[in-house]
């Protein structure tokens, strides 16, 4: 895929897939709440499961960031499941999340290429 299979906002190497299980989910208020945060900037994907009690999400984490999604489901009365394993992969995303977003605004101390005045030019 390329970045042009995304949508404005999204770059492929950013892109990042997460999976939680939310509590107080309403059918009514799930359809409001996944079209909200369907229109977030650096949203690629986002679908909920009502049988399983779990969103699925698509984003570029240089753009959005999880804390960002679920003020959203907060807002519409939802919020994340508390349990164990939910509460261990939101930390472990929300790390990951960061790390992303740190590597894409890092500049590389070295380039590794051999300067032009090397005397490998000058051959």
């Amino acid at each position: 895929m390329s970045d042009l299979d995304h949508r404005v906002g999204v770059r492929e190497q950013n892109l990042v897939v997460r999976n939680l299980k939310l509590s107080n989910v309403t059918e009514e208020s799930c359809d409001e709440l996944v079209k909200e945060i369907d229109q977030l900037f650096g949203i690629d994907e986002v679908s909920y499961n009502i049988k399983e009690g779990e969103i699925h999400l698509a984003y570029d984490a240089v753009n959005i960031n999880l804390d960002g999604i679920e003020e959203v489901i907060r807002k519409h009365g939802a919020d994340v499941h508390d349990d164990w394993w939910t509460h261990t992969k939101e930390g472990y995303y929300k790390f990951v999340d960061q790390n992303v977003k740190d590597n894409a605004e890092h500049k590389p101390w070295s380039c590794h290429k051999v300067p032009p005045q090397s005397s490998r030019y000058n051959k």
